[in-house]
């Protein structure tokens, strides 16, 4: 779906959601601990890849590279929101269900 991802960049990008996740746990998670903080690193790390892959979807479905020009080079505004649209909702549930219990 898209060539241009690797493996490494995947592994690279989680690695980054985790280390966000335990810097901001205290303010977007006031009621997680580290570990739950980490555990949404993760989660949203993993949803945020699923929502730019299902974007490419979408996009090579209709048979465009770039959803808009507002921003050349950037695929438009979808491009720029697509793992905050899975992203949301993900955070919305895991803060309701995993380890932020107050």
């Amino acid at each position: 779906m898209s060539p241009g991802k690797t493996v490494e960049g995947a592994i690279a990008q989680v690695i980054v959601s985790i280390a966000a996740a335990l810097a901001l746990g205290f303010w977007l998670l006031p009621a997680c601990g580290l570990l739950g903080a980490a555990g949404a690193g993760v989660v949203l790390g993993v949803i945020g890849q699923v929502g730019d892959l299902a974007e490419s979807a979408i996009k090579r479905s209709i048979g465009t590279k770039d959803t808009g020009d507002l921003i050349p080079g950037h695929g438009g505004m979808l491009d720029r929101i697509d793992s905050l649209l899975f992203n949301a909702p993900a955070l919305y549930l895991y803060s309701l269900y995993a380890w932020c219990r107050a």
